[in-house]
């Protein structure tokens, strides 16, 4: 490796690390979620604000943030994201209710937006072109190894709030280990914000500004000189196409000569999101817990959640130009279906029964376990029909507080069959709509409008996103585990139809040849 080849990658690793960032700081909140609720008296509802609140915020900020790059520059708008993630992580950590969490929350989305936006548009514009893929492609992996990052980390935190280590006592971790796992997110923050003060502007931002000779020394510790003129020179013509280049309106990605590509599009973007993904990722123990594995399993097996997504997303880049685009989605979709339907199956065939062996097992006020006394010997067939005895039993905020522990020593299931579900979702989706979807915004389109479609596209993503992970905490409380999980997979089979029917492989083919086949002329 030479040192311009290992200059490249060590820049390119740090500002990935914004992704890494960006996957953390969405999936740390599953491990908060079932101590927030108590905390600070939240309904299902406030729980899905509390979830989704980073979701809408990072939503706007992939909005603003390329403008705003455009002027104070792509490594400034990163080291703003890292002081927002930084922010968000202290604040959510010392919120003292619930408005000033969803604010931190809220604070660290637009950190979340800017580096989902910006981190790949740096790398790609400072990579050389041979290794422009594989590098850009660090920000997608990194994404993923933060989403396995917050599960393991959530977990050690947990278990260390269970030891009686007098350091753990000292720094309150016992009694507040929510706050810690939302609070050790600004330790990479600060890393990520030293490790872009290494890293320069990007070149073509400089050429941009008129900085030519700044961005000829950029460019000088990545190309060979005698490259670096032309590269400098490629970028003044793309810049004054640009100028040229008529700017493209909303109505014309609605053109009716786009209709197929829009309507390709917009569907993946809905469907990865409807099929329970984010639910999955930002409730795993939530979900886990319903299957009466307690805490402490919950929470390890949202370990291997992060793990299962990880090696099948690495998987699915190894696969998606030897199988294409298609295979993959149907094969993916398939597997989404059965394993939603066998998830539906699974806590449908549970069974709930209050047991006096059971309660002595768990920790309750005297209180709580006489009232219990009265449901002994009753066999409830669902999740929904035991909880609202619980309420009416012990009234809605003691049935709240002890829920949990109590399903947990009630309910029949073979939690093996969950869990077997769960990973099989996700593995099914980190092989296929997961990461496809963005290789296909990439394809569908035709250049001109290919960067506002893909915008529009990637907002509808989020918006979907949003609304699935405000909602999961009312579905089940409402509808049920095995409902909820049966609407996930109807989605999942009418996605897997369209698929079938509409959407066309991509796989070695140009550009050109794509919008040749896709874009009707004669509209």
């Amino acid at each position: 490796m030479t040192n311009k080849q290992f200059y490249v990658i060590r820049v390119a690793l740090i500002v990935a690390l914004g992704g890494f960032l960006m996957g953390f700081d969405a999936s740390v909140i599953s491990g908060v979620v079932r101590f927030i609720g108590p905390e600070f008296g939240l309904s299902s509802i406030q729980i899905g604000w509390a979830v989704g609140s980073l979701t809408l915020t990072a939503t706007l900020a992939m909005l603003l943030a390329g403008p705003l790059s455009d002027r104070y520059g792509r490594r400034g708008i990163l080291k703003v994201a890292a002081v927002l993630f930084a922010v968000s992580a202290v604040g959510s950590a010392l919120a003292p209710d619930f408005l000033t969490f969803v604010i931190a929350r809220m604070i660290g989305g637009f950190g979340v937006g800017a580096a989902l936006i910006i981190a790949p548009m740096y790398i790609a514009e400072i990579a050389p072109p041979k290794s422009r893929g594989r590098l850009v492609s660090f920000n997608q992996l990194n994404i993923v190894i933060g989403i396995s990052a917050a599960f393991f980390s959530n977990y050690l935190i947990l278990q260390w709030s269970q030891s009686d280590a007098a350091w753990v006592q000292a720094i309150m971790m016992d009694v507040h280990s929510w706050r810690w796992m939302l609070g050790i997110e600004a330790i990479p923050a600060i890393i990520y914000f030293v490790g872009l003060l290494t890293v320069p502007q990007s070149p073509r931002w400089q050429v941009m500004k008129g900085m030519r000779k700044e961005a000829a020394l950029t460019l000088n510790r990545v190309f060979e000189e005698a490259d670096t003129d032309r590269q400098i020179a490629d970028i003044e013509r793309n810049l004054e196409a640009d100028k040229n280049r008529e700017k493209v309106s909303m109505k014309e990605i609605f053109h009716p000569a786009l209709r197929l590509v829009l309507i390709v599009g917009v569907t993946l973007a809905i469907l990865q999101q409807i099929t329970g993904i984010n639910a999955v990722f930002f409730y795993a123990p939530m979900i886990f817990e319903q299957s009466g594995i307690g805490a402490d399993a919950s929470f390890m097996q949202a370990v291997l959640v992060g793990l299962t997504n990880l090696a099948f997303t690495v998987v699915a880049i190894l696969l998606i130009d030897k199988l294409g685009r298609r295979p993959l989605l149907i094969g993916g979709m398939t597997g989404i279906t059965l394993m939603m339907m066998l998830l539906a199956y699974g806590f449908g065939s549970a069974t709930y029964e209050v047991s006096e062996e059971g309660i002595q097992s768990i920790e309750l006020p005297a209180e709580t376990s006489g009232l219990l006394a009265n449901m002994h010997g009753i066999s409830y067939p669902n999740d929904i029909a035991f909880k609202n005895a619980l309420a009416e039993t012990l009234g809605d905020e003691m049935a709240a507080q002890y829920q949990q522990e109590i399903i947990t020593t009630a309910i029949d299931i073979n939690p093996r069959l969950i869990l077997f579900g769960i990973l099989g979702f996700v593995a099914s989706f980190a092989i296929s709509i997961g990461p496809v979807m963005w290789v296909m915004f990439s394809e569908l389109f035709p250049l001109r409008v290919r960067g506002l479609a893909i915008s529009f596209a990637g907002f509808i993503n989020s918006a979907v996103s949003f609304l699935v992970q405000l909602v999961f905490p009312w579905e089940l409380a409402t509808l049920g585990n095995s409902i909820t999980f049966l609407i996930y997979g109807i989605f999942a089979a009418a996605g897997l139809i369209f698929i079938y029917k509409v959407v066309p492989e991509t796989k070695n083919k140009t550009l050109e040849e794509l919008e040749t086949q896709l874009v009707t002329k004669d509209s």
